[in-house]
């Protein structure tokens, strides 16, 4: 519904100006969904890879062709089912997990030693997300054990809003806690979390911050601060590939989010982005996101359709 009242704007304009394009379409009065602005842009950028027969990677700059990816687990419903699909996972190639879970403290905590127990060495790297559940007694706790049990980070402990129990949570721990980065939706929030020390490393995603032109400086801004950005790429293959471009153009960012299991996400394409056996997601070698569309499919599950004129 969004992009029904923002397509009139685009009738006309260069798709190579992006920036142009950002303007006209942002967000003035009233809010808009990241996610239609992300939609726009995104479109726009595989345009011009297209343009240029370019992978989008290469033309956002190009720091690399492949970055380890991380297993990334639905809810399961106890603690066997998790190590069973850990094993699963670590079968496929993958050399990081992170862990969704019941968002309940002392559940994640059992998980996290189960774990922890099974695969005691360093291979593996292990990141838990309690997607903005515990309040700030409980993330500390959780927290320093997550750190002694040498996790590689943990993730929205806090709500995203709550920047001062972030700073207070940061400051008082090594390990890195990182936000959801679903509530950061534009760069002067996300510059001034930065600022402030709010997180040992930035999360954002171009669905989030409206596509892949605002994401591209939220990851210069962090990397300009001297931390790492890691950007989500949970979802369906074409948001992924967006995200997997703008990681391959930069060096600070850690991993390609995989999610598990795969085929749910897979819906309505030729081409897909998987890890492969080595843990490594690698770029998409056609021009722009590098993508095929399976529009018949595509049309077949269409519920609706309009047409600007």
């Amino acid at each position: 519904e969004s992009i029904r009242h923002l397509a009139p704007i685009l009738l006309g304009k260069d798709p190579l100006l992006r920036e142009l394009i950002w303007h006209e379409i942002r967000p003035r009065v009233f809010p808009l969904p990241p996610q239609s602005l992300a939609a726009i842009d995104i479109a726009l950028w595989d345009l011009a890879g297209k343009a240029a027969d370019l992978p989008l990677y290469q033309l956002l700059g190009g720091a690399r062709d492949r970055i380890p990816a991380y297993a990334s687990t639905p809810l399961f419903e106890d603690v066997d089912s998790y190590l069973q699909n850990a094993e699963e996972f670590i079968a496929a190639g993958f050399k990081a997990i992170k862990f969704h879970t019941w968002c309940i403290p002392e559940l994640d905590l059992e998980l996290a030693r189960a774990v922890r127990k099974q695969y005691p060495g360093d291979e593996i790297e292990f990141m838990l997300d309690a997607e903005n559940n515990y309040d700030r007694d409980g993330a500390l706790r959780v927290a320093r054990e997550l750190e002694a049990m040498r996790f590689t980070w943990f993730e929205a402990p806090l709500h995203d809003s709550d920047l001062d129990g972030y700073i207070e949570l940061s400051s008082r721990v090594a390990i890195p806690i990182i936000p959801s980065g679903n509530w950061f939706q534009d760069l002067h929030a996300f510059a001034a979390a930065i600022q402030a020390k709010a997180w040992g490393r930035a999360r954002t995603d171009v669905a989030m911050m409206g596509g892949i032109s605002q994401t591209n400086k939220a990851i210069a801004l962090s990397e300009a601060a001297g931390i790492k950005c890691e950007i989500m790429s949970w979802g369906y293959s074409l948001v992924s590939a967006a995200n997997l471009h703008l990681m391959l153009a930069h060096n600070n960012c850690s991993y390609f989010e995989q999610s598990v299991p795969c085929e749910p996400y897979e819906y309505g394409m030729k081409d897909v982005i998987r890890a492969q056996s080595d843990g490594y997601a690698y770029a998409p070698t056609g021009p722009g996101l590098g993508l095929e569309v399976d529009w018949e499919a595509m049309d077949s599950a269409t519920i609706h359709s309009f047409v600007i004129e």
